[in-house]
């Protein structure tokens, strides 16, 4: 066997035509499909076709002379992530247009789903916002990940490390979602990764969940290893060909670093262990992909109520004024060097050597 060849040999996780019925039909419980039986055997039958004829992109068209190969059928969801990608990209780069901040709240915590109160990080997102806000010449999207958990059809579907296999196999944006014979739609992250092109500067505020990041911080994460060297061009790899991949990296790979320069900040609250750890692993996750640390004072892990009850955690982040003044601090870092950058005040030392080894 060639080094170059893709290995094979786990067991198949293909359904039968009645446990993919069973899965499919699962989802239509509620009484007020009871009358719609019929419909709902013809709507099984049809996915059942499309899925054991595997039509992951049933719309497609030719990529048109911008691509390596031309004339390969590109899913139409594809093209229309990268060209929101290319649009963010020009906003970005418009020095007459505002400075854009991402403020990303890494909780799954809502009012409006089983918790049935809202997230210490808002509240902090919140903070960070106001500061914003008041700054001219400023704007700021905020990326609330709770919505995984308490809004219909939201979702980020797990990586499935095609980089591992090859970087010129991991497509910008992602082409894995959505496979629409498998059911893995309404995937957040083509909305996602033209927030995170757009912006001069990205704050994560997050808590800690067992000593690591949340459970929606790590599938947004994940998701963005594309966006770190990253594949642009689908039809290089005429799709997911693992062997064509492996042997364009092997020819020479220039790993784009499709984020590099943007600053950062990383807030991070805990309540009994694990902040430091977890504020440290964001900022080395950023700065591996080359985004740049806004400064110190952008860094902030701390506990509220350590080692109180939670039922009166809202209540200790009223009276904890030092870090709410911190997470104030910390935007206005990020905001300060956001915009010593976009005025050509502010050098990064080192950004223009060569690294001898790439990911």
């Amino acid at each position: 066997m060639s080094d170059l060849d893709p290995r094979k040999g786990m067991p198949s996780p293909r359904l039968s035509e009645e446990e993919f019925r069973r899965r499919f039909l699962g989802r239509f419980q509620d009484p007020a499909y009871d009358p719609l039986q019929a419909e709902l055997d013809r709507i099984a039958a049809a996915a059942w076709d499309a899925y054991s004829h595997s039509r992951k992109s049933p719309h497609t068209r030719k990529a048109g002379s911008s691509f390596a190969d031309p004339d390969y059928n590109l899913s139409v969801d594809w093209i229309a992530a990268s060209e929101a990608i290319r649009a963010a990209g020009h906003r970005h780069a418009d020095p007459a247009l505002p400075a854009r901040i991402l403020l990303v709240c890494g909780s799954p915590r809502s009012e409006h789903s089983c918790p049935g109160e809202m997230s210490k990080s808002f509240r902090l997102i919140e903070l960070a916002r106001e500061v914003f806000a008041a700054a001219d010449g400023v704007e700021a999207d905020v990326l609330d990940l709770s919505r995984l958990a308490s809004e219909y059809g939201r979702q980020i579907h797990p990586c499935k490390a095609c980089f591992s296999t090859s970087p010129a196999l991991c497509h910008w944006p992602c082409s894995c979602y959505p496979n629409h014979s498998l059911g893995q739609v309404d995937d957040w992250m083509n909305e996602i990764y033209p927030l995170w092109v757009a912006a001069h500067g990205v704050m994560i505020v997050t808590p800690v969940n067992w000593y690591q990041v949340t459970s929606p911080v790590k599938l947004m994460m994940d998701r963005l290893v594309c966006a770190d060297g990253g594949n642009p061009d689908p039809t290089s790899t005429h799709g997911k060909d693992a062997r064509r991949a492996k042997e364009i990296e092997m020819a020479g790979w220039d790993y784009p670093r499709h984020l590099a320069g943007r600053h950062f900040s990383v807030v991070v609250h805990g309540d009994v262990e694990g902040a430091e750890g977890v504020r440290r692993s964001l900022a080395d996750w950023l700065t591996s992909m080359h985004l740049i640390p806004a400064g110190p004072l952008a860094e902030v892990d701390r506990y509220i109520g350590y080692w109180e009850p939670y039922a009166t955690s809202h209540a200790a982040l009223d009276a904890d004024t030092a870090i709410q003044e911190e997470v104030r601090n910390a935007a206005r870092t990020l905001l300060e060097a956001v915009l010593a950058q976009r005025a050509g005040r502010q050098v990064a030392a080192g950004s223009a050597l060569q690294e001898p080894r790439q990911k």
